[in-house]
């Protein structure tokens, strides 16, 4: 018998026993192994070792097991739900499943505000009429890991990368507070982190537009303006409009938190935030994690919507300007975020963050009462005159202007840096004497 059968057809038979041999008892295992060892001509010894073995492993290639098909699991949600859900998600502005399942409400009722979305009939972003009271209530009861894995095919990355330019400003350092990770600051809105994004493309050559980026540490409250350099000129007319309540930030800049950067340790600067009261603390050299809300904002709100060109002129800055009042909008108002509140202890001992429940930047500064009744009706009444789905198409707008101002140039230079792998042929080749 041992000769007729093959060691998969043996390995097979052994894993059919496998699982019934482990769940019998002492007599029935004998029976088992007597039956295991009269097919394969194995020893009783080896036969036992073989079926412990594949008892405690899963089926696999020459182990399968004849199992009966897995009966597919029916939707839970519908097909209308999934494509509104996209529509949903876009206009949001790309958010992950644990901020849009937190919004959901928000972009939901903002949608149907201005009639981007329509429970009788077809809308505007609906001609099909799919949005229903029940694919509403699917949308509101889909979890985050949920939304992610419906939304996955529809997302991307971009493979461009830019280039850091901070040099350090020796000239007050050893007169400013240094701020570093994990210092405590204050339980209110007004503390902001501050930064520069050079638009330079992939060189450094030349004039090219900065953008100011500060965001509140409490509250995750973001202004952006984008500026013609880093002189202190600039950067002092960019700080001057975030504080202004009007064209700004809507709540008093109690302190202002930068790198090392000359732009920003100036007598002009320090002076200014003196003036007004503004404390003023600078990170450690070459720390990142001491500004880490503000260097995680440069990636997914800079380079998200501005990309990784070159923008040298006042037409581009003009276009940039426009872009981050609209993004500025959409985040303040309508993207949730988390915020770490504490540390805990996993399962098996090892230390984790603990993150609150994902809230907007508005809603943290209701939740502050900082601001005046008649500020907060007013602010209130701008975030539900806020229409996502126009939003967003604006921003596609404005990205796309953007793209044909500066991506051709932006190449030329990349090109222009890459070195040729072939001789000039115009200075000739060098041949040494013989």
């Amino acid at each position: 018998m041992e000769s007729e059968l093959s060691m998969a057809s043996r390995a097979e038979i052994t894993t059919r026993y496998a699982k019934g041999y482990a769940r019998a008892s002492k007599k029935d295992k004998g029976r088992v192994l007597d039956e295991v060892v009269a097919v394969t001509g194995w020893s009783r010894d080896n036969a036992r070792r073989r079926l412990v073995a594949a008892a405690k492993l899963a089926p696999g290639a020459g182990r399968a097991v004849a199992r009966r098909p897995r009966k597919q699991r029916a939707d839970k949600f519908s097909y209308d739900a999934r494509l509104i859900l996209q529509r949903v998600w876009a206009a949001s502005g790309g958010q992950c499943g644990k901020y849009l399942a937190a919004s959901m409400a928000v972009q939901l009722d903002a949608l149907q505000r201005h009639g981007e979305l329509v429970l009788d009939g077809p809308g505007s972003s609906d001609p099909e009429g799919r949005y229903s009271p029940s694919v509403r209530a699917e949308l509101l009861a889909m979890s985050a890991a949920t939304i992610d894995r419906y939304l996955a095919p529809a997302k991307a990355k971009d493979g461009l990368r830019g280039t850091s330019t901070t040099k350090p400003g020796p000239l007050l350092r050893t007169s400013i507070t240094i701020r570093r990770a994990g210092d405590e600051v204050e339980a209110e809105p007004g503390f902001f982190e501050g930064d520069t994004v050079a638009h330079c493309g992939p060189s450094l050559k030349g004039e090219f537009a900065r953008t100011v980026n500060l965001t509140d540490v409490h509250t995750g409250w973001t202004f952006t303006r984008s500026i013609r350099n880093n002189a202190h000129t600039h950067i002092l007319g960019a700080l001057q409009q975030a504080v202004e309540p009007r064209t700004g930030i809507p709540f008093e800049v109690t302190g202002l938190d930068f790198d090392n950067g000359s732009e920003f340790l100036n007598h002009a600067v320090v002076g200014w935030a003196g003036q007004r009261g503004i404390y003023f603390t600078r990170s450690r050299p070459y720390k990142k994690n001491d500004q880490a809300t503000i260097e995680s904002k440069n990636g997914h709100l800079v380079r998200r919507y501005g990309f990784y060109y070159r923008y040298d002129t006042s037409e581009e800055r003009t276009v940039l300007n426009r872009l981050w009042r609209l993004v500025n909008d959409r985040l303040n108002y309508l993207t949730p975020t988390i915020k770490p509140v504490g540390y805990a202890s996993t399962s098996d001992g090892r230390r984790t963050r603990r993150y609150d429940k994902p809230q907007t930047p508005f809603d943290r500064l209701l939740a502050a009462n900082v601001l005046a009744p008649a500020q907060i009706t007013e602010l209130t009444t701008y975030r539900d005159s806020l229409n996502p789905a126009a939003i967003g198409r604006q921003i596609a707008d404005l990205q796309t202007v953007l793209l044909k101002l500066a991506k051709d140039k932006t190449d030329q230079l990349y090109l222009a840096s890459i070195p040729s792998a072939l001789p000039d042929v115009r200075k000739g080749i060098r041949v040494s004497a013989s």
